[in-house]
């Protein structure tokens, strides 16, 4: 047949190839077999199969990865990194400020004068170099810090806790209580030269008090304290200011006396506006002076009033609180003669209105005294002078906010 035989002529006319050129040779595409003729191009090689060993040995590599990375997860916690590093922060700045207010406090008595080269420039000089301290001892910190958060992330802000804490102790001493004081008449000028002169004033009066007779009025005081309380919450007034206000007017005797003055507080007459914003809050047409609690309401609301009037100045609002609402009070006798504070309106009054606001102040720290420690210790014996100084005198080493206005009754 001529099929066969054509194939088999064109195989003759090919040249032979040699052994190697057929294994170099290796068809682009794989040859389809002709009909009737054997497949001869071999199976196609399936791909190597991996070694088990690697196989095993990459799911142990991710378990690895998946541990490393939950570490970073919880060291970048943001609200746990927020408490972390505000509390260091805070810890850090209530210890950097205790320390400035004692060095600026003690340096008070170094450099006090008006002198440029002997006092002015060397405090100046102070003061920058408390600011570079402070660069440095921040620096260092930040040093150290780097080094314990490797060993822990909260073990910066424990170790800035205890500092804090050391610091706390520090300003718990009546040494810091002095240096700060000392700070105040710094910064404060001639408004806290002229508190101080007043509370040496108050001091003096305590010492030369008969503290028996004081004592025994404090005593008498025990049963009005709850009522004291109510009303001085209720007209935002201090009410140890309020005891030392009822012990120098009635000594805790409620009664009426020669001037007018009624009840527990000597109540004579009262600002139309107070009496109208005690009736709005105890909700009462009618307010009877000899009532106890009528009577200690009045007085604090007229308290609250004059304090307003005075602009917060205590001496001033006891003053008022003295004097009363006559002939204009005493707004218009400070206009009359110039007067711009207490110290300034001292000379134009009598001894006894003038005394005023000092007798009730040492009531008041002598009610604290006894409050606190349960008696009353002698001014002049051992240190307790020092003692009682940073005991603080009630209503004056704080400000004045007037939250409360006496046209408007807060509670009502």
């Amino acid at each position: 047949m001529s099929g066969p035989k054509s194939i088999s002529k064109e195989k003759s006319s090919m040249p032979p190839a040699s052994s190697s050129d057929s294994f170099l040779a290796a068809p682009s595409k794989p040859l389809k077999p002709v009909q009737g003729e054997l497949d001869l191009v071999p199976p196609a090689s399936s791909p190597p199969k991996k070694r088990r060993s690697n196989n095993a040995a990459k799911p142990k590599k991710k378990r690895t990865q998946a541990k490393k990375g939950a570490e970073p997860a919880a060291k970048l916690n943001p609200w746990r990194w927020v408490a972390v590093i505000g509390t260091e922060i805070l810890a850090l700045a209530a210890s950097a400020l205790i320390g400035i207010i004692a060095v600026f406090g003690r340096s008070v008595d170094w450099f006090a004068g008006t002198g440029l080269w002997s006092n002015l420039l060397p405090f100046a000089a102070m003061v920058l170099a408390v600011g570079i301290a402070n660069a440095v001892l921040l620096r260092l910190w930040l040093g150290m810090r780097a080094k314990l958060v490797l060993k822990g992330m909260i073990l910066p802000a424990i170790l800035a806790v205890f500092v804090a804490v050391a610091a706390g102790w520090f300003a718990a001493q009546e040494e810091f209580g002095r240096d700060l004081g000392k700070l105040r008449s710094l910064v404060g000028g001639m408004q806290e030269a002229e508190r101080n002169t007043i509370a040496h004033q108050v001091f003096a009066a305590y010492r030369r008090s008969d503290l028996t007779q004081m004592q025994r009025i404090i005593e008498r005081a025990q049963i009005y304290l709850p009522t004291i309380h109510e009303a001085a919450k209720a007209f935002d007034v201090d009410p140890e200011v309020m005891v030392g206000i009822g012990a120098t007017e009635s000594s805790f005797y409620p009664r009426d006396s020669k001037d007018g003055g009624r009840g527990l507080f000597q109540i004579t007459a009262a600002p139309k506006s107070a009496v109208s914003v005690v009736k709005k809050h105890l909700d009462v047409d009618h307010l009877d002076m000899l009532n106890q609690r009528h009577n200690t309401f009045v007085a604090a609301a007229t308290l609250r009033l004059y304090l307003a009037e005075m602009r917060g100045d205590l001496f001033l609002g006891l003053l008022a609180y003295n004097i009363g609402p006559a002939n204009g009070g005493l707004r218009s006798i400070m206009t009359q003669y110039g007067a711009r504070d207490f110290v300034t309106i001292q000379p134009y009054l009598q001894n006894l209105p003038r005394d005023y606001p000092i007798r009730v102040l040492t009531a008041a720290l002598a009610y604290r005294l006894w409050h606190t420690e349960g008696r009353l210790p002698r001014y002049e014996e051992g240190s307790n002078a020092m003692h009682i100084q940073s005991v603080g005198i009630p209503g004056l080493n704080q400000g004045f906010s007037p939250k409360i206005s006496i046209g408007k009754d807060k509670a009502a």
